[in-house]
């Protein structure tokens, strides 16, 4: 039960409504003992300076940051890791004695399910679609770990391109990209696209024929099988939803906060057991 010395942890992020990190934090501070509680909380942009301000202001030990504060928060914390200013977007948050810390868990998290595949994407073709904060991650952990070539695709060029100008990848639009359709050893959706209740949504048009080490990865995990990969599987390639993803950026930003290892046992268990919204 909550008390005056609970520590408060949250997720910033519009929207948040179906997000699983509140279950999958509050299960694992259970688990272990600790006396911190996780909240999820919807923050238009406009208001985004006064909660990270409100949130210390409150003794908040620590935040995650979503969909679509991931670039601004970064200019408001004090500090930023390597990772989150190469990255140009953070989506952790570590209170410290001079302020907010901001680092970027998603690349770690985007790795873990490719590590078996991590020597036959290098110097391949990585198609990322999206430009956002997720992207940015995805798009630095293909490039500087992967060593694969990134075309960052986005409905929106000129978004694609500012991107591309960091982090030395391609740009083009979605509809260019599909070009390259059986090119590439990895398709990424790096956009809300398909994510409950929009579920019958698809950024990309697989071909037909696809080798089955072609993988598509999809950020979205809920739902955790989203068109994006009925579409690849029936076109053959091999899917990667992204629970994974979630549960490994979860489990390095509370090993920030906390200075444990997340209980990955409870932490699947819990997400086995939430609906498929």
């Amino acid at each position: 039960m909550p008390d005056a010395e609970t520590g408060l942890v949250v997720l910033v992020g519009d929207p948040v409504e179906h997000s699983l990190s509140p279950q999958i934090h509050n299960a694992a501070f259970q688990a272990q003992g600790l006396n911190l509680t996780y909240l999820a909380c919807r923050v238009s942009p406009a208001r985004l300076a006064a909660a990270i301000d409100g949130l210390g202001a409150l003794g908040g030990v620590g935040a995650n940051v979503t969909i679509p504060h991931k670039q601004a928060v970064l200019e408001l914390a004090t500090s930023a890791s390597p990772s989150a200013r190469a990255i140009g977007a953070a989506n952790t948050l570590v209170r410290t004695s001079d302020g907010w810390r901001a680092d970027n868990t998603d690349p770690a998290g985007f790795l873990a399910p490719l590590d078996s595949y991590a020597e036959s994407l290098r110097g391949e073709l990585a198609i990322l679609i999206g430009a956002g904060g997720a992207a940015r991650a995805v798009a630095w952990a293909c490039t500087e770990h992967l060593g694969a070539r990134v075309i960052v695709a986005a409905r929106r060029v000129g978004q694609a391109r500012k991107l591309a100008e960091t982090l030395g990848t391609e740009a083009m639009t979605v509809a260019d990209a599909q070009r390259f359709a059986r090119d590439a050893a990895l398709v990424i959706n790096a956009t809300p696209v398909g994510m409950a209740p929009h579920a019958s949504l698809t950024p990309w048009t697989f071909p037909t024929g696809l080798r089955p080490s072609q993988i598509a990865y999809d950020l979205v995990y809920r739902p955790a099988q989203t068109r994006f990969l009925q579409e690849a599987e029936a076109a053959g390639a091999t899917c990667i939803g992204g629970l994974p993803m979630l549960i490994g950026q979860a489990a390095a930003s509370y090993r920030q906060w906390t200075g444990r290892e997340m209980p990955l046992d409870v932490v699947r268990d819990i997400v086995s057991r939430q609906p498929d919204a």
